[in-house]
């Protein structure tokens, strides 16, 4: 019995050996994946302490902030247009202003005051102050916003603030914990414990989502706030959630950190996010499509419909029908998460996308433009080819329509793209471009569109690198021949 309990004992003795050296080897661990972009040495060496929830939310929590927005908005007044009623009652003529206020929460994301937070948070607003845990209450300024994604970038004016520690959002898994804080319905900031019911999440909110699912509590005023994982570090920034009642019933919905830092990036640069452009329209695989492409029922990805005329889709030679299956090496389940990942990645890197062509597996590398804005997407307006440094920067081009053919006073019959603004030094500028000028043709060959336009032009200066590119124009009664060049 006394041998065995000796056993016994130094049995336990080298499991309590094993169980810290393991505790060692997870905190180093913790220690090692964080991958901040933002964290001090402290708040890295406290991830190794946590212990529970509580050590998390107490280590956290100084990272999030209220954010309070006052806008102006207009005040109707269902009988205002009637000249009686205001005299009556004695209202103004025009609109009454009043003053709204609204709050939402953020995420700090640097010791020297950058704060992440929601688009619709501080969409619109005429002053934004954040109040902190410490109790400071600071005027904020709006360095950019992002409503493609809803994320926005602030900016106070402090220092030695506490960053939050930023985690990779790609290693969470299903079921695994996390915590929620913000500032819902204003009551002050608060904890909410769930687990990652999802992921790759689409909902239509936005034009690029791959959102977390999460059933810890958010409610309004949770918007911008801290999702984060037991070893403490930012996985998620609270957006959404999906409510009948417009209170948290379990469904609530985070931007991955791993797409916020990018847009995050983006607009401490340059004030806005510059997307990679692929030029195709796409619709999911599905059963039914799949099995009419030839394809085996489980097959999942993005069908491309259509390939935009000398877009990187074009140039690297997609064709309509072609299934995009894989990018870099990693699957593509949907046409939402393909869209999201090409718009997250900077125009001009080299991507590989993996493809089913009527039955055959090929890999495609495609130079990715940059995305137009939403404007230009619809009218068929470019700028620049879509690709800084291009012999178009600077260029504004449009294809016809009656009401720009009757606001510039050009021909009804006019069926070229239209200049309709050239920027100063631009090579345009210097070619002699003028607004309201026709483009006729590119290196003596008759273009339709824009989409032709940008064709054209690449493929001159692909021929002659060190020749200026010929157009030929429509001005006015006048017909003339425009050099573009470098």
């Amino acid at each position: 019995m006394r041998e065995k309990a000796s056993v016994r004992r130094v049995g336990l003795a080298l499991a309590a050996i094993l169980l810290l050296a393991a505790g060692v080897v997870i905190g180093q661990g913790w220690h090692g994946d964080a991958g901040a972009l933002s964290a001090t040495t402290a708040h890295a060496q406290a991830l190794i302490k946590l212990e529970s929830t509580a050590d998390v939310a107490e280590l956290v929590t100084p990272s999030v902030v209220n954010v309070f927005t006052t806008r102006t908005i207009d005040v109707h007044s269902p009988f205002e247009d009637d000249p009686f009623f205001r005299r009556f009652f004695g209202i103004p003529e025009g609109p009454r202003k009043r003053e709204a206020k609204s709050l939402g929460s953020g995420v700090i994301v640097s010791s020297d005051g950058y704060i992440l937070t929601n688009n619709h948070v501080v969409e619109g607003a005429d002053e934004v102050r954040v109040h902190t845990q410490d109790g400071d209450d600071l005027e904020a300024k709006i360095v950019g916003t992002d409503k493609p994604s809803d994320l926005a970038l602030l900016k106070v004016d402090a220092k030695d603030l506490t960053p939050i520690t930023i985690g990779d959002s790609d290693k969470l898994r299903i079921g695994e914990i996390v915590l929620a804080i913000g500032d819902p319905f204003g009551v002050g900031e608060t904890v909410t414990m769930g687990i990652v019911s999802a992921k790759n999440r689409g909902i239509g909110m936005t034009d690029y989502e791959d959102f977390i699912q999460t059933d810890a509590a958010i409610n309004p005023g949770n918007s911008g706030g801290a999702l984060v994982n037991l070893r403490g570090e930012l996985v998620g920034i609270n957006s959404a959630i999906l409510s009948r009642s417009g209170g948290s019933q379990g469904i609530g919905f985070a931007i991955p950190t791993n797409l916020a830092k990018v847009v995050m990036e983006n607009l401490k640069e340059h004030g806005k996010v510059v997307r990679g452009y692929l030029g195709v329209t796409l619709q999911d695989v599905t059963k039914t499509l799949a099995e009419g492409l030839g394809l085996p029922e489980d097959t999942h990805g993005a069908a491309v419909t259509t390939v935009v005329d000398g877009s990187a889709a074009d140039e690297a030679g997609l064709k309509a029908g072609d299934v995009i299956t894989a990018i870099d090496g990693k699957p593509v389940q949907s046409m939402q998460q393909l869209r999201t990942r090409i718009g997250h990645t900077a125009p001009g890197t080299k991507v590989k996308l993996t493809i089913n062509r009527a039955g055959e597996e090929k890999t495609i590398t495609v130079k990715l433009g940059t995305r137009p804005s939403d404007e230009e997407l619809a009218s068929g307006m470019i700028t620049g080819g879509g690709e800084k440094g291009s012999l178009l920067e600077g260029l504004r081009v449009r294809d016809p329509d009656p009401q720009l053919l009757m606001q510039l006073q050009l021909p009804g019959d006019t069926d070229h793209p239209v200049v309709i603004g050239v920027e100063p030094k631009s090579p345009a500028a210097r070619a002699g471009l003028q607004q309201g000028d026709v483009i006729l043709e590119v290196d003596r060959a008759p273009v339709k569109n824009t989409a032709a336009l940008v064709k054209a032009v690449k493929a001159a200066v692909k021929r002659h690198p060190d020749r200026p590119v010929l157009l030929l124009i429509q001005r006015g009664q006048l017909t003339l021949y425009a050099a573009l060049s470098k």
